[in-house]
C-alpha cells in the first residue's frame, strides 16, 4: 500500500516498508515539508505491527544533501519563537526515526550531509556505497550541526564527532564504515542486494521481539543496572509467555523455521 506525501515515496507493504526521500532535483535536500512528512510517515509506521523494518533511502542516486538552503535562509527572517518551533520539529523527526518500533535500515548512496547525515546516525542499521559522500559541512556555512549533534556523538563517540564537526570534512562510505557510522559498505551497483541481505536476516526475527528489543535499548541506556533489573526481567518473562515466544522456542526444538520467517 502506497501513501502519497509531497516529499516522500512511502510503501507500507509488510513485512518491510520502503521510505524514499523524493526531491531528486534538489538532491533530496531536507526542507520543512520533508521534516513534517517524515514525522507523519513514522507516526503511521508506529501503528503497523505487521511491519518489522523500514528501509530509508533517497531517490535518483542521493540520500539527502542536507538542509534546504532556501528554507534555511527564509528561517532567518522568522522570530526567535518561530525558529525554535521549527528546530523542535526537526528534533521531533529525528526522535521519531530513532525510536521507531521498527528496525530502520538506512541505504545510503550519493550525498548524506548535514540533516541527511543525522538521519543515518538515527538509523538502527546503515549500509553505504563506497562512493557515498557524508559529512557535517555546517561550520563551512557559518552554522553548527546543533540538532543532530547528540545523535552523532551517540553513534560515533565524542572524539570522532568533534573532528568531523569542527573540520566539516566530507568522507566516503569506506571511511564511514571505519568510523562505525555504517555497518556495511559495498559498490553502489550492489547496494540493493546488500539491503536485501539485511532484510533476509531480519525476516528470521520475531516482529514483536524486534519492537521489544528497541524499547529495551532505550529504556536501559545510561541507567544503573539496579534501576532496570525489574523491567528487564518482566520483559523477558512477558515475551517468553507470548505467542511469538512460544512459537520461537517450539520451532527451535522442532528444528524448523518459525512461522514469521515465512512472511
Amino acid at each position: 500500500m502506497t501513501q502519497p506525501y509531497s516529499t516522500l515515496l512511502l510503501d507500507l507493504t509488510p513485512p518491510f516498508a520502503q521510505i524514499t526521500l523524493n526531491r531528486p532535483t534538489q538532491r533530496n535536500a531536507m526542507n520543512f515539508q520533508m521534516v513534517e512528512d517524515l514525522i507523519a510517515a513514522f507516526a503511521a509506521l508506529r501503528e503497523r505491527s505487521d511491519i518489522r523494518a523500514a528501509v530509508l533511502s533517497g531517490a535518483d542516486g542521493n540520500f539527502c544533501a542536507g538542509g534546504d538552503i532556501a528554507d534555511l535562509q527564509a528561517a532567518g527572517t522568522l522570530s526567535d519563537d518561530e525558529q525554535n518551533a521549527q528546530t523542535a520539529r526537526l528534533d521531533a523527526m529525528l526522535r521519531a526515526v530513532n525510536q521507531s518500533p521498527q528496525v530502520v535500515v538506512a541505504k545510503v548512496d550519493g550525498a548524506a550531509l548535514g540533516g541527511g547525515f543525522g538521519l543515518v546516525c538515527v538509523s538502527d542499521i546503515a549500509i553505504a556505497s563506497t562512493t557515498a559522500s557524508m559529512g557535517m559541512p555546517e561550520v563551512r556555512l557559518g552554522l553548527v550541526p546543533a540538532v543532530i549533534a547528540p545523535y552523532v556523538v551517540q553513534r560515533i563517540g565524542f572524539t570522532r564527532a568533534r573532528i568531523l564537526m569542527l573540520t566539516g570534512a566530507r568522507f566516503d562510505g569506506v571511511s564511514a564504515h571505519e568510523y562505525g557510522i555504517v555497518q556495511e559498505v559495498c559498490p553502489s551497483e550492489i547496494l540493493d542486494d546488500c539491503a536485501h541481505a539485511i532484510l533476509n536476516e531480519l525476516r528470521h526475527a520475531s516482529p514483536s521481539a524486534l519492537a521489544a528489543c528497541k524499547q529495551l535499548l532505550f529504556e536501559t541506556a545510561g541507567k544503573p543496572l539496579a534501576d532496570t533489573v525489574t523491567y528487564r526481567a518482566d520483559l523477558l518473562n512477558r515475551l517468553r509467555r507470548s505467542a511469538d515466544g512460544q512459537e520461537g522456542l517450539n520451532a527451535f526444538l522442532q528444528k524448523r523455521p518459525p512461522a514469521w520467517a515465512k512472511e
